[in-house]
């Protein structure tokens, strides 16, 4: 059974940091692109971040570049996203997304784009 089971998130304040991890099971790891999605309430789905299968190409959406980081450690089988000066536009359920590719990664706010989700985590920025 492949899953994606999330932890970290939670409450802080704005300009604050938070980190994001979700371990894989029951997947070939280094075969698989990873996304994170986020959902703020009232709005659709918004693709965030992705990383490649091996780690070497990773993508941002503009709202969030140059504030966040998304890492992998194939060796436990877990993908993170660091998230830095954290705004109050960032509230939101965050999901990581899971894709077999070859290469490369791509950013896709279109749920069809990732047969596997994790179970979502809530990150809330307020004082």
């Amino acid at each position: 059974q492949r899953l994606l089971v999330q932890s970290g998130g939670g409450l802080v304040q704005p300009g604050g940091s938070l980190r994001l991890s979700c371990a894989a099971s029951g997947f070939i790891f280094t075969n698989i692109a990873l996304n994170w999605v986020r959902q703020a309430p009232g709005k659709g789905r918004e693709g965030v971040s992705c990383i490649s299968p091996d780690g070497i190409t990773r993508s941002y959406s503009d709202s969030v570049k140059g504030r966040f980081t998304i890492s992998r450690d194939n060796a436990k089988n877990t993908v993170y996203l660091d998230m830095n000066s954290l705004e109050p536009e960032d509230t939101a359920v965050y999901y990581c997304a899971a894709v077999y590719r070859d290469t490369g990664c791509r950013i896709d706010s279109d749920h069809r784009a990732y047969p596997y989700w994790g179970q979502g985590t809530q990150v809330t920025v307020s004082t």
